[in-house]
């Protein structure tokens, strides 16, 4: 499919002001998509979403921004009543990626006051991991997604491993590669892609919150084949492709996105 042809389309950008989703957008927005962007930003970040939308702008694309809870079911009913009266109902919405990195980082065991509660592992899990399906729930049942679409969620190697304090998160990226899964399946009829990415450690403001973040960039910068660090952009770029024509019979599945730094078991002396 050509660019021209994608600007009758839309991508859904679940997290969509930075990092990944950030990226995303601004790719899809050059391959064509118009943007639909979903965030949650204060007033100090909102020149982000300013640069953001500008680019989107730039490239000839309509970008429509919500800065709202994307895990408030009372907003996510608000805004995709907003987009079916935008649409008349058509099918429009090619793309949804959900790019959602808000969640507690704390040990499961300790002292009371220190270890994660029951509230913010709910939260994690609900943020992090069961928002996707109930926005493709929404979107599906507004008839706004079209045949031939494609859902990615984003994963970390995270999801099988473990790193101290990122239990919460850890359940939350296996159970979104499980909820990919099954939603590939259900949407399989439709013939709609729908796979989780794996992405390579990258330096976004969401892994800077990560307790032992620094360590855990030196030992992926040791570990990756191309002696260097994943990026937002690399990350754009293969969703890019996967959107192409065709791209919807690769499903189910969780794809590396790191230039071989998953598969090398530990860092290694760079000549």
């Amino acid at each position: 499919m050509s660019d021209n042809e994608n600007k009758n389309y839309w991508a859904l950008i679940l997290g969509a002001s930075s990092g990944f989703g950030g990226a995303t957008a601004v790719k899809l927005s050059e391959d064509g998509y118009n943007i639909i962007g979903i965030h949650l930003d204060r007033q100090a970040t909102i020149p982000n979403v300013e640069k953001i939308i500008k680019q989107i702008n730039d490239n000839g694309r309509e970008a429509l921004f919500f800065n709202i809870n994307a895990a408030d079911e009372i907003k996510r009913n608000e805004v995709v009543a907003e987009l079916k009266e935008k649409f008349n109902g058509q099918p429009v919405i090619k793309v949804i990626m959900h790019s959602l990195a808000f969640g507690t980082l704390k040990p499961f065991v300790g002292k009371e006051n220190e270890r994660i509660t029951k509230a913010q592992m709910q939260m994690t899990l609900d943020v992090m991991a069961h928002s996707l399906v109930y926005w493709v729930q929404e979107i599906h049942g507004a008839n706004l997604l079209t045949r031939k679409g494609r859902i990615f969620a984003m994963t970390s190697s995270g999801g099988h491993t473990s790193i101290p304090f990122y239990g919460a998160v850890s359940a939350a990226k296996a159970a979104l590669e499980s909820h990919v899964r099954q939603l590939a399946v259900e949407l399989g009829p439709m013939e709609v892609g729908v796979n989780a990415i794996m992405a390579g450690v990258t330096d976004t403001p969401a892994l800077r919150k990560i307790p032992g973040n620094e360590n855990m960039l030196r030992v992926a910068l040791g570990k990756n084949p191309h002696n260097r660090l994943t990026t937002p952009e690399d990350i754009a770029k293969v969703i890019s492709l996967l959107c192409r024509d065709g791209g919807e019979w690769i499903s189910g599945g969780i794809i590396n996105a790191d230039g071989g730094e998953d598969i090398v078991g530990f860092a290694i002396q760079k000549q």
